[in-house]
């Protein structure tokens, strides 16, 4: 039966039951979505209370790097509750890092269902890798970049200056960087995206090469200290990151017409 034998009356009730029925998919959705983030922010909350104990003790770590190499093994204070606030801010900071695996899942829990099964197949290994390549990009950042960069400021600093550095501001720097390290790791997975979305291919990527050399510099330069050193350390990390996004991309274009030739035959 078609819509023209239908009365107006059925017409008006079918639409309306349509209509009733997209409501209840939003408001599912929308269920769905504070149930996600109730998740998220528990886990946050959860991690964040088993640190508040070793608030100080997570403070002693993440400053040494820089106490390591300063004349009077010493940060300062130049606010009043900046000494008691800042111990509790790295730890909720550090909670959300170990977090972030129960943060993502959620976020692809939540996106999940509404990919094709080919589509979960290849973000699922992404969403694992671009976890990892984050937690290897900060790591690098804090053992190997800290520790040349603060030795480097304090061989150059003048006879006649004592460097002293505020607990508030060395935790917002260090916040900064790990960031900056953390998101310029994701290179590889970005490079596949956009390969697999159809924006580019692995061919056209490999003649801009030159060109996203000197862009990793400049990224270098305007998400690190004003200094070569770390800016070198993010720019290669950087470009060779960007190779190996190249021969993932390579890979997954071979496999993706096998992939679509299955899928055609099933």
């Amino acid at each position: 039966m078609s819509e023209r034998d239908l009365s107006k009356e059925e017409q008006a009730a079918l639409q309306e039951d349509l209509e009733q029925l997209e409501e209840g998919t939003l408001l599912s959705h929308l269920i769905e979505l504070r149930s996600r983030l109730i998740k998220m922010f528990a886990a946050v909350i959860v991690v964040f209370i088993v640190l508040v104990p070793f608030a100080q003790d997570l403070y002693d770590l993440v400053s040494a790097p820089l106490v390591n190499v300063l004349p009077g093994g010493k940060l300062i204070s130049t606010t009043v509750p900046g000494v008691l606030l800042a111990p509790f801010k790295l730890a909720f900071l550090v909670a959300v890092l170990i977090a972030m695996p129960i943060i993502l899942y959620q976020v692809w829990a939540f996106v999940a269902p509404g990919l094709y099964r080919k589509e979960r197949r290849f973000a699922f290994p992404m969403l694992a890798s671009s976890i990892l390549l984050f937690y290897a990009g900060a790591a690098f950042a804090f053992f190997v970049v800290f520790p040349l960069v603060f030795g480097f400021f304090v061989k150059i600093s003048p006879d006649n200056a004592e460097m002293m550095t505020d607990v508030s501001y060395y935790l917002d720097f260090i916040t900064m960087v790990v960031l900056a390290f953390g998101l310029a790791f994701e290179t590889p997975i970005a490079t596949v995206l956009t390969v697999w979305t159809g924006l580019t291919t692995p061919e056209k990527l490999g003649k801009a090469r030159p060109y996203v050399f000197l862009l990793a510099f400049v990224i270098g330069m305007l998400l690190t200290p004003p200094d070569i050193i770390s800016q070198t350390l993010l720019a290669v990390p950087v470009y060779l990151l960007y190779e190996v996004g190249i021969l993932m991309s390579r890979v997954f274009v071979r496999k993706r017409p096998e992939e679509d030739a299955v899928t055609a035959d099933g």
